[in-house]
């Protein structure tokens, strides 16, 4: 067996390096939830999803952010295709160390419960 392997801290609290001290640039989160019910389809480092009002979803950490909160969030999600319309999209509504709210908009301004919505964190985690 060849190679290097260089770690600062690996830690092994449920078989899985802490997502505290996870390389920088990789997904500190992600879930896929559905819209109304919310239901988590899959996940990683998430607890569980609140929803504050329709369209209107909070996604809380099972292990926070660093305490800057500096980390983005990319999303989307996922709409009856039969209905017409344009402007689907995700929008951040606030960022905190142990969650992030986000809301599911549909014809630019409108918030409406999709099927689906997908979310990925990356950054200081």
């Amino acid at each position: 067996m060849a190679g290097t392997l260089v770690a600062n801290t690996i830690n092994t609290d449920t078989g899985l390096f802490s997502t505290q001290n996870a390389y920088q640039g990789i997904a500190k989160a992600w879930c896929s939830v559905s819209g109304s019910t919310p239901t988590v389809n899959a996940s990683f480092n998430v607890s569980s999803v609140t929803v504050n009002s329709a369209a209107d979803y909070t996604i809380n950490f099972a292990t926070a952010m660093v305490v800057d909160a500096y980390y983005t969030a990319a999303g989307f999600c996922n709409y009856d295709p039969i209905i017409s319309g344009s402007g689907r999209y995700m929008s951040l509504a606030s960022a905190a160390n142990g969650s992030i709210r986000v809301w599911a908009n549909y014809n630019y301004n409108a918030l409406q419960t999709p099927y689906t919505c997908m979310v990925m964190v990356v950054g200081n985690g």
